[in-house]
Order: structure tokens, then C-alpha cells, then sequence
């Protein structure tokens, strides 16, 4: 029987065979724990974060949705100040719905083109 983290595991293998990002258009990646939410651009071809937001330091009291599309936010705005306007979205293994589709909602709102 396979359990949740190694079904993850193995979708996330199957998607960064396909998906990687290069200094022309960066990858987007989303890492979500149970209280927190991280993004992070990459460039895999220089092995470099461009640019990262996470929930860490918002102090407001919100929803973890509202907490996601505020890392939206952002990373949009991060990556527009490093120059980044487009990018390649990377889940990392996540389904594409709730905390995850609020970030990349709120990343195309500000201005990231996927």
C-alpha cells in the first residue's frame, strides 16, 4: 500500500522529468506543509533561486487560503523586481486546487504569466 507522501513523491518525479525551468523563463515551485506555504523561482539550468516568498512572516490573523494568495502576491512581485515575467508552474506533486490554485490565482493577478 502506498501511503500519501510517497504517492506525492511520485507524481512530483513525473512532473520535474517534464518541467524545468532555465534563466529565459524560470520554474515556479509550491511547497505546502500543514500550517505553511512556500514559492520559489528557480533557474535549474544556473541551480539558483531567483526569487522566494513564504507565510512565514505574515502576522495577520487569515485563512491558509488567504495566507497562499497573499505568497502569491509576492512571488509575483519578487520575481517582476528580479526582472521575471514569465515562468513555468511547478506543483511539486500537489493537487491543483485550494492552497496551491489560490497561489497561482493570486501570481497571474499581479502579473506572472504562466
Amino acid at each position: 500500500m502506498i501511503g500519501k507522501l510517497e504517492r506525492r513523491l511520485k507524481i512530483k518525479a513525473h512532473i520535474r522529468h517534464k518541467v524545468s525551468g532555465t534563466a529565459e523563463k524560470p520554474r515556479l515551485t509550491v511547497f505546502r506543509s500543514n500550517a505553511q506555504i512556500y514559492a520559489q523561482v528557480i533557474d535549474d539550468v544556473a541551480g539558483k533561486t531567483l526569487a522566494s516568498a513564504n507565510s512565514l512572516g505574515i502576522k495577520e490573523k487569515m485563512t491558509k487560503c488567504e495566507q497562499a494568495a497573499k505568497v502569491g502576491e509576492l512571488i509575483a512581485k519578487k520575481a517582476q523586481e528580479a526582472g521575471i515575467t514569465t515562468v513555468v508552474f511547478d506543483r511539486n506533486g500537489f493537487l491543483y486546487h485550494g492552497r496551491v490554485k489560490q497561489l497561482a490565482d493570486a501570481a497571474r493577478n499581479a502579473g506572472l504569466k504562466f
